[in-house]
């Protein structure tokens, strides 16, 4: 059975949260401030951590940041906000994605369900190919060690970044839709809401390169979508 761990200090909401996971065979355990859930996650074992942002004492934006530097799970924030720059903060601090209060609690579970699904999918693909590299000009990404490098320099990229620059960088040349590829890095269809990949687009081109303003490795096809530039351009 698959742990969630519910950070929520309002305890109506936490206790719908809990209901409704629980009643889709997921085990949850629920702390109600951010000192209490960040030592309760660091030292448990849970497959993905349902993070509200509005905490008393340390918010979840700090929560986040504390724990993503130290664990490699999913961390599906909660916000009643809907101000494009807290998802935009959370999700440049590690978050894999977010969900908006008032939510639907189907939606929830589904986010909560395919985030967990995909992160397993994708730790158990890497090293499945022939090649345990990808290399595209400077930029090289190691499957197994899930390292990343530009110029030699290793650059250190959070854990949907780096799925995102793996899904991108097997296939290059090829160009995504934002809803494709949330599908496809998330695990789900992105409900219409883009600003996740984007803000992942653009972490990643802060990282990756030279000058994230006029980029060489991850284009912008106007009306389309994104690609990942070929190997032998």
């Amino acid at each position: 059975m698959k742990r969630v761990l519910i950070i929520e200090d309002d305890t109506a909401i936490a206790r719908i949260e809990r209901d409704y996971l629980e009643a889709s065979n997921l085990s949850t355990q629920i702390e109600s401030n951010g000192e209490d859930g960040l030592m309760t996650a660091l030292e448990g074992d849970f497959d993905i951590v349902l993070l509200d942002v509005m905490l008393p004492g340390m918010d979840g934006f700090e929560v986040c940041r504390r724990l993503r530097s130290k664990k490699d799970i999913p961390i599906l924030l909660v916000t009643a906000r809907t101000d494009d720059l807290d998802k935009i903060r959370g999700l440049g601090l590690g978050a894999d994605d977010y969900i908006e209060k008032p939510f639907s609690p189907s939606v929830l579970v589904a986010r909560v369900n395919a985030n967990i699904a995909q992160y397993e999918r994708l730790k158990d693909k890497e090293g499945d190919a022939p090649e345990d590299e990808l290399v595209i000009g400077s930029l090289k990404l190691n499957k197994k060690s899930r390292q990343v490098w530009v110029d030699d320099k290793e650059v250190e990229l959070k854990n949907k970044e780096y799925e995102l620059l793996h899904f991108l960088m097997k296939n290059a040349g090829v160009v995504f839709d934002r809803e494709t590829i949330y599908e496809h890095v998330w695990g789900m269809d992105a409900l219409g809401d883009n600003a996740t990949v984007a803000v992942h687009i653009n972490r990643l081109r802060e990282k990756i390169e030279t000058d994230s303003a006029n980029p060489q490795y991850i284009q912008t096809v106007r009306g389309a979508g994104y690609r990942m530039r070929k190997k032998n351009n």
